[in-house]
């Protein structure tokens, strides 16, 4: 685990050069052990600083891009009430519950759900609610959030999403399809103010539900 504990470390330090500096998201990276997250035959990649197959034609994101999505969301001042679409493995809920005082998290494909609820049963992170469910629906009892952040990229920005925002609330996705951009999207009252940022790569946000 020590070896594991040291990646963790040296992750975070690797983060750091690429721009992830905010000290909170640094320890939620070093301190969330990656490994769980991949099965145990991609163990030895899991603190590379890249994208891996975590089965169901689903990955677990590139930690920088976990660690620069969660950044936004704190530099936009939100402490808490966040809405994950697209839990997969569990790791960019794990962080964000490292990170804010209470995460939702919506995830299509039930056995994901079902995986990634276990392990951050195991890491004792409790702050974290899941729903099995279609993601472009967002999580509606529950809303407004201060923040919406997506991990697989629709064509189109979610209007059901956009909707489920309060009013000064920023959401955090990947756009497109064969090329896609990562958006932040601010609610100024019944506006929405897009910014555009860099080129991501993400699985496409499916809709609808499986058992």
């Amino acid at each position: 685990m020590n070896q594991f504990a040291k990646s963790g470390d040296k992750l975070a330090q690797q983060l750091k050069l690429l721009g992830i500096t905010n000290p909170t998201v640094l320890n939620a990276i070093s301190s969330v052990p990656r490994h769980l997250f991949v099965d145990q035959i991609l163990a030895h990649k899991a603190y590379e600083n890249t994208a891996l197959p975590i089965g169901q034609g689903q990955t677990i994101s590139q930690p920088y891009i976990v660690g620069k999505m969660t950044q936004m969301l704190v530099e936009h001042g939100v402490t808490t009430n966040v809405l994950e679409i697209g839990t997969g493995s569990g790791y960019q809920a794990a962080i964000l519950g490292r990170v804010f005082d209470k995460v939702s998290s919506v995830e299509r494909i039930r056995q994901l759900q079902f995986n990634a609820k276990r392990k951050l049963q195991q890491l004792d992170i409790y702050n974290v609610q899941m729903k099995h469910g279609d993601g472009w629906q967002g999580w509606q009892s529950k809303a407004p959030f201060d923040a919406i952040i997506v991990t697989a990229a629709p064509v189109s920005i979610p209007e059901q999403l956009k909707l489920q925002l309060a009013d000064g609330g920023i959401m955090v996705l990947p756009v497109g399809d064969k090329t896609q951009t990562l958006v932040t999207v601010v609610r100024k009252g019944d506006s929405f103010e897009e910014k555009h940022w860099e080129a991501v790569k993400f699985v496409p946000l499916v809709s609808g539900d499986t058992l």
